[in-house]
């Protein structure tokens, strides 16, 4: 009965509405982030692999900083130096491992334009995000406002938004969970729920910024995830392949997630099917919740892999963050 409960509780709280949960309100600060280690598997501590993937490290992640939490987004300005973006808008800069400490931890809302200000709090539901290293910009996409945004340098301001009308159509709180950066300046939106009449999840291609109003139409995909899974987000490894998160809620064993790799073909036209190629899965006893956000860091030459979970401001669940060894492709 306890199984279940939870299931409705969680099935509501990614309902299209907010929920009480969420902090109304988050001003900038420091933010004082306590870590505790955690092995892969509760009954093998010393495992280390897990499908194609090396386990390097994993923590729970817990602040009494009320607007901690809800994360949706993670990205890495370097090993250990962590940039999260929770599901109400929120940036939380923290560091975990042995790296140096490069900033001073924060927390803090995304700026907004004059024009979006009467905007109620629970309406900035961003769920994606992306960064080109070149010119220190971000892409930021939310839910339920269905627009991609571009941030200035260090989130300084809003510099464009647009709302495209492909993800308009997609249903609000399962559309931009996915967006990635391509090396040559393209970018791939998934939906997280916008599928197809063959059960496909509905992606695009756009030739340039998503943000920008000269940019052209953007062209549709196709995408076939592990069976049973839906996409939360998505990072470009390098130009031809596409690291891909995803989740799925069941009775049995709640929140499990896969990873999977996908090779881009040399041209994606119209149509074109992308298909994941699971690399490894989490479930019960390895360390398993609603995994939503990932990024890629490199640590000697070799691709390092980080997930992080969306704790949706419930006690029973957690926020963690897992570290792992990518292969060479």
């Amino acid at each position: 009965m306890s199984r279940i409960l939870i299931i409705l509780v969680l099935a509501m709280l990614l309902w299209p509405a907010p929920h009480p949960g969420k902090p109304e309100t988050v001003r900038p600060g420091t933010l004082l982030v306590s870590v505790r280690a955690l092995p892969l598997d509760s009954t093998d501590p010393a495992r280390r692999r897990i499908g194609a993937l090396t386990y390097l490290g994993g923590w729970e992640l817990q602040s009494a900083n009320p607007g901690f939490g809800g994360i949706s987004a993670l990205l890495a300005a370097a090993p250990g130096e962590m940039l999260a973006l929770s599901d109400s808008g929120i940036l939380m800069g923290f560091h975990v491992g042995d790296g140096p400490h490069l900033r001073r931890p924060f927390i803090a809302p995304l700026p907004v334009r004059p024009q979006d200000r009467h905007r109620p709090w629970w309406a900035w539901d961003s769920e994606s995000l992306t960064h080109d290293p070149a010119t220190d910009r971000y892409w930021v996409g939310f839910e339920l406002q269905q627009s991609i945004c571009r941030y200035g340098p260090g989130f300084a301001r809003v510099e464009a938004c647009r709302t495209w009308p492909q993800i308009a159509a997609w249903p609000k709180t399962g559309s931009i969970e996915s967006l990635a950066r391509l090396p040559d300046g393209r970018f791939i939106a998934i939906g997280e729920m916008g599928m197809t009449a063959e059960g496909r999840h509905e992606a695009l291609l756009f030739p340039g910024d998503p943000a920008d109003a000269a940019t052209g139409n953007p062209v549709p995909l196709r995408y076939t995830p592990p069976r049973g899974y839906r996409p939360t987000d998505a990072v470009a490894l390098d130009a031809r392949h596409l690291l891909v998160l995803h989740r799925r809620l069941t009775l049995q064993d709640l929140f499990t997630a896969t990873i999977a790799i996908v090779d881009l073909p040399p041209i994606l036209s119209p149509g074109t099917i992308l298909k994941g190629r699971t690399l490894a899965r989490l479930a019960p006893p390895l360390l398993a919740d609603n995994f939503e956000g990932m990024t890629v860091t490199r640590e000697g030459g070799r691709p390092i892999l980080w997930i992080i979970s969306d704790d949706n401001h419930e006690f029973f669940q957690r926020t963690l963050l897992l570290k792992f060894a990518l292969p060479m492709m």
